[in-house]
């Protein structure tokens, strides 16, 4: 599994919208509405390298009313849930 986090600038009369369409595309497995620098947040996950490139450069990033977008790969996760969902399946 590859995961990409992605921060998002919008414009301000559609981050609603755009968030909703975001989390509507495949690969994307959440998205948050955020404060600070960006608007938005989208967590990219997806089997392959290359499909990072489908979901945020072919996909996402011609949606209207995205400004600007960077985007971050994770080596490694270190989060509560992901060891949980490992253990769930029966990995060690």
């Amino acid at each position: 599994m590859v995961t990409a986090i992605v921060l998002i600038k919008a414009e301000t009369s559609r981050i609603p919208d755009l968030a909703n369409q975001i989390a509507e595309t495949p690969g994307i497995s959440e998205v948050f509405s955020v404060a600070g620098r960006y608007d938005l947040v989208a967590i990219v996950r997806v089997s392959k390298n290359d499909e990072l490139a489908e979901v945020i450069s072919d996909k996402m990033r011609h949606l209207e009313g995205i400004v600007e977008t960077e985007t971050m790969i994770a080596f490694r996760a270190y989060s509560k849930h992901e060891l949980e969902a490992g253990f769930e399946l029966g990995l060690d």
